[in-house]
């Protein structure tokens, strides 16, 4: 025994998938692979590009914070002569000063910059806690409250964590990692011909009389030590640095000696145009040596050592050391912007190389689904507009048309080809047409039916026509009560036999035989209604105002307004009445409500009685049990009246509303309706939705 697969199965099955789709599916795979290793490679050229763009920050804030430390320790150095011999207002300290306090600004706009690293954020507060003590240096410098030891060496409270920034340089990158030990040593040497620089001067200056017990020594051994010192930073920066950093510290080193000896010949120059004697002074290690071994300043004069040529010495080499510091801090920062600019360019192209990729295998995948699919779309869409549009308004053409001039040629499926998808088509026009064949069949014999019912109704018309005279007839002769009324009973079922008989004619599709010439007035409309009615005693009317119905809708509507007062008398208690009212509204409209206390109907069985009101269907089998409303629906729609039933607003029982048009309704001129007249009209015609089912709260709240 076969089992037949699920709909939900059948649904999901990989052969159910289009075409394009599982070329997709198939390209799925290599694309999502391509995709996850072109994002990770997207993903580290990023990241790359981040921390070469940190390493770039990090560089600029090594470049600003050794400007800054280079001018913090030439402030210190240039002002010794000055704050010893008392002049603390001196423009040449307050120059120094300011060049130092701008530098300071520039660093903070660079820490502003620096990525957010701890190692970073705790350099950066040690030299905050150094800024903080450089107000109270530059107030006590060379004074009682601070020698000059502890002034020369309170700078490196500021300068010295400013130099250790150059260890973080490198961020991230491992080709400029030993760029930080050898910018700090470079540094570290500069710092310590500073000190040198200083304390030598201070030696040359002082009155050592002055000095207090021990300064002498202290000082001369601290200068001793920052010799040393400076050797060994020398060493360590030869240890780090490359073969063309240390030429080039030479090739500094060696120009400030040619300085220097320029120097020596302007002096003697001028010693000679003045008439001085002159005394050349020595190499900067030999004053060094000399300030070392605790000579007096009249000893070191006489060997040409002054404060000036000593300064401007030292100078010589601290500026030689400034200027190797200072390329460093050049080719880092143009370094890292050179490996930031490559890191994004090589995330854009990485990127671009990506996504073009996946593009291409996308549209290369969607152009050979599309080649193959096409002819599948066009009869997937061919057959939908088929059966979704074509086919339905061909079915209701063939339902109108008159029997004899049924066309049954279908236009066929666009498609010539002749493989798999061109037979499919095919097949597909062989039922298409097969479908409209039999339709035209259906139709013609639906005509054929209405023919014949027509024929019918004709026939005994005019047999009902003489009964219902021959009855008028007896009636006119006859005295006896009883009897009279026996007729009576008589006219009414013989009038119902007509109005069934005229039933199908309206089925038929057959207009009434007679009309009127003249206008009826409404009233007598409704009387003539009421007469056709088996219980017409129960029918009551009131309100009925003065208009005039045209003659070519009086017999429709007397047959209309029967049906349903018919169905209000039938559907409710035989001891209580139906009652009939009318008014009229402003714009020339006439509307009729029949109001009965039968059981009702549930709300689905209103909203689809409404619908056959509103849209009478074909005649079938299936409307036999609501033969009544549908001839009311097809009698409404020959003139345009509209007809709706709604619950009541009583406790049971349904109403039926029909809305006669101007076109069918003559009354007297009447002036401009006002404004609560106007909104009287707007909420009628808001509330006579066409196929809705209504309940009686909106009709019952409706202005008065």
């Amino acid at each position: 025994m076969s089992h037949t697969p699920t709909a939900t199965g059948r649904r999901f099955h990989a052969r159910n998938l289009r075409v394009a789709q599982k070329l997709q599916a198939i390209l799925l795979i290599p694309v999502l692979v391509a995709l996850v290793l072109g994002g990770v490679r997207v993903k580290r050229s990023v990241d790359t590009w981040q921390t070469a763009k940190d390493a770039v920050r990090v560089a600029e804030l090594v470049q600003a914070a050794n400007t800054y430390a280079s001018d913090a320790i030439n402030e210190r150095d240039v002002s010794v002569i000055p704050l010893v011999k008392g002049e603390r207002d001196s423009d040449t300290v307050a120059k120094a000063r300011q060049i130092t306090d701008q530098d300071a600004k520039r660093f903070d706009e660079a820490v502003a910059r620096m990525p957010r690293t701890a190692s970073l954020e705790r350099r950066v507060q040690l030299v905050r806690a150094g800024e903080k003590r450089l107000a109270a240096v530059r107030a006590n410098a060379f004074t009682a409250n601070l020698t000059g030891v502890q002034t020369e060496e309170s700078y490196h409270a500021v300068q010295h964590p400013l130099m250790e920034i150059s260890n973080e340089l490198g961020f991230g990158i491992s080709s400029q990692a030993t760029f930080g030990r050898t910018l700090y040593a470079i540094s570290l040497t500069q710092a310590a011909e500073s000190l040198i620089r200083a304390i030598g001067t201070h030696l040359l200056v002082e009155d050592r009389s002055k000095l207090a017990p021990g300064e002498l020594q202290s000082q001369l051994a601290s200068f001793s030590s920052y010799v040393y010192l400076e050797q060994v930073a020398l060493q360590e920066y030869a240890g780090f640095a490359g073969t063309d950093d240390v030429a080039r510290l030479r090739k500094a080193l060696a120009n400030a000696e040619v300085k220097g000896r320029q120097q020596i010949a302007e002096a003697r120059t001028q010693a000679e145009a003045a008439g001085r004697t002159f005394v050349p002074p020595p190499r900067l290690d030999t004053m060094t040596s000399a300030i070392a071994s605790g000579a007096t300043a009249t000893q070191l004069t006489e060997r040409g050592i002054t404060p000036a040529t000593f300064f401007a010495a030292s100078t010589l080499s601290f500026d030689a050391y400034r200027s190797v510091e200072v390329y460093l801090t050049g080719t880092a920062l143009s370094e890292a912007h050179d490996i930031a600019d490559d890191a994004r360019n090589d995330a854009i192209v990485n990127a671009a190389l990506v996504l073009t990729s996946i593009l291409v295998a996308f549209l290369l995948a969607n152009w050979v689904a599309r080649t193959m699919s096409t002819s599948m779309r066009r009869l997937s869409t061919s057959a939908h507009a088929i059966a979704a549009q074509r086919l339905p308004a061909r079915l209701t053409q063939l339902t109108r048309t008159i029997p004899g001039r049924v066309d049954s040629d279908v236009e066929p499926i666009p498609i010539t080809t002749t493989d798999e998808i061109g037979e499919v088509a095919r097949a597909f026009d062989h039922v298409h047409r097969e479908a409209v064949r039999l339709a035209a069949q259906q139709a013609l014999l639906r005509a054929n039916i209405n023919t014949i019912l027509g024929n019918l109704a004709r026939r005994s018309q005019p047999l009902i026509e003489r009964q219902l005279a021959m009855i008028s007839d007896l009636e006119g002769r006859e005295a006896d009560p009883d009897q009279l009324e026996y007729l009576f009973h008589l006219d009414h079922l013989a009038t119902r036999v007509r109005r069934n008989g005229e039933n199908l004619l309206v089925l038929s599709g057959e207009n009434p035989a007679q009309q009127w010439d003249q206008p009826m007035p409404l009233v007598d409309v409704v009387r003539a209604a009421v007469s056709e009615v088996e219980q017409y005693e129960r029918i009551q009317l009131s309100g009925i105002p003065e208009a005039q119905i045209d003659g070519r809708a009086i017999n429709d509507l007397v047959h209309l307004l029967a049906e349903l007062l018919e169905n209000a008398a039938a559907f409710s208690s035989p001891h209580v009445p139906v009652h009939i009212t009318a008014a009229r509204l402003p714009d020339g409209r006439t509307i009729l409500e029949i109001h009965d206390q039968g059981i009702g109907l549930p709300h689905d069985e209103l909203a689809d009685i409404n619908r056959i009101l509103a849209d009478p269907p074909t005649v079938d089998a299936a409307l036999s049990q609501r033969m009544g409303l549908f001839v009311v629906g097809r009698l409404a729609d020959r003139h345009g009246i509209r007809v709706q039933l709604r619950p009541s607003h009583e406790q049971q029982g349904t109403t039926a509303l029909v809305m006669l048009p101007r076109t069918i309704t003559h009354r007297p001129a009447k002036e401009e309706p006002d404004a609560d007249t106007m909104a009287l009209v707007a909420f009628v015609d808001s509330s006579f939705t066409k196929n809705a089912p209504h309940t009686n709260e909106t009709w019952d709240n409706r202005p008065s």
